[in-house]
Parts: C-alpha cells; structure tokens; sequence
C-alpha cells in the first residue's frame, strides 16, 4: 500500500450472489476506494490465511470495512481477539456493513447483542435522509431513495451513538431506522452504516458509495491523530 494512503482492508465472507456482487461486496468496496484519492485498498476473505485478518494485515490498514452475513459463528475468538485491539489499542477504524450488526468483532466491540426488532425483506424502496448534515460522513450527501431493500425495524440493541448520520424510511413510511452509527471505540472508531443487502445492488449507487469514502476517511482520522 503507499505509505501516504489511508489503508483499507475490505473483508468479506464472500457469501454474497455472484450476480450482483461478481468480485464480492468487498471487492466492489475496495474497486470504489481504489478510484478515491488518497485511499489505497485490497480485499480479503474468511477463507485466507488467519481468516484474512492477520496481526500483519491489521497493523497495515487504517480502517477495515466488513461484511458479514450467514458465517458469523464461523470467525474465531483468535480474529475477534485480534480486530478489537486493533481497534481499541491501535487506533484502527471499523466499519460495519448491513448484516454485520451481528458480526462477533462488531458485537465485541459494542458490548451488546446488536439486535435489531425485526428483519424484513420486502424489495421496497427505502428513502435515506441526512440528519447530522454536518458531521464528515455526511458530505456531500443528500436525500435519496434506494429503490429496493430489506428493513431491520427499531430499537437497535447498541451503546447510545456519539452520532447518527442518516436514517431511512422503510414500510411505506411507518418504520424509520437509525442508518448511520458512530462511536469511538478505545482509540478507535466504529461506522455502523445499516443499508445493503446483498440481493441489490446497493453498494453501486454513488450517493451509498459518497457515504462509504467520506466514513473511511473519517474512521481513518483516529488511527492517523494516534500514530
């Protein structure tokens, strides 16, 4: 990676369909990145050495991006173990993806089950709002609607946010979900950002790609403040 860059870790369990996602959810994250400036990242997967995530590999990233979805128990204490240091005692930034709320480093990280009241895949559209238009994650960034998704229903079983960035509006307008989380973690940070399921192609929409490069910037800031 170039010294200079903010270094990105893009995990996946790479369950993901292959249709939408040809080179995984983190294959399409890294690729975004990839193109920012100033952002260099590569991927990795449950099925590499280490889980993907080795001492090494933690220590060269600024931020690790995750997703999990249906092989949560299958990451080990020894991973858990060595994300949540990195985190809280490097400085490293985590960023959770859409089903990762019940990814053991994300749980770990938060103290709680990280449930959610409900989960319900209804392909309707779903309208994100800002509503910290200023904080950093949030520039650039303006209403807009995904035009299918799957909802998790309020409450959401989380430490209490510094900040929520956005919130979406699903069921038709009855249900209104927290989208975007962050808390400092130790000397790091967690983004928490809730749209994405894997059957859409949600991670193309360049308003959900703005969020994604502005939160890894912002992640990265604590890592970089502690060096």
């Amino acid at each position: 990676m170039a010294e200079d860059s903010i270094r990105v870790l893009a995990w996946s369990e790479r369950t993901e369909p292959k249709e939408v996602y040809p080179e995984g959810i983190n294959g399409a994250v890294a690729r975004l990145l990839n193109g920012c400036k100033g952002v260099t990242a590569v991927t990795s997967a449950l099925s590499d050495p280490e889980q993907g995530v080795s001492r090494k590999a933690l220590d060269d990233c600024d931020v690790l991006v995750w997703f999990g979805h249906m092989k949560h128990e299958k990451v080990s204490d020894e991973t858990v173990e060595r994300i949540v240091k990195a985190v809280k005692e490097n400085g490293m930034g985590f960023l959770g993806l859409h089903s990762t709320h019940f990814a053991r480093p994300y749980r770990a990280l938060m103290g709680t089950t990280c449930a959610w009241r409900t989960y319900v895949e209804d392909g309707k559209s779903a309208l994100i709002r800002v509503v910290s238009p200023e904080h950093p994650i949030a520039e650039g960034v303006s209403e807009f609607t995904i035009p299918q998704e799957e909802w998790y229903g309020e409450p959401y079983d989380v430490p209490e946010p510094e900040a929520v960035i956005i919130e979406g509006i699903y069921n038709d307008g009855k249900e209104v979900a927290r989208d975007g989380l962050v808390w400092t973690v130790g000397k790091g940070r967690v983004f928490y950002f809730r749209p994405g399921h894997e059957t859409y192609p949600i991670y193309f929409m360049p308003q959900v790609q703005r969020i994604l490069e502005n939160g890894v910037r912002w992640l990265a800031g604590a890592r970089r403040e502690n060096a």
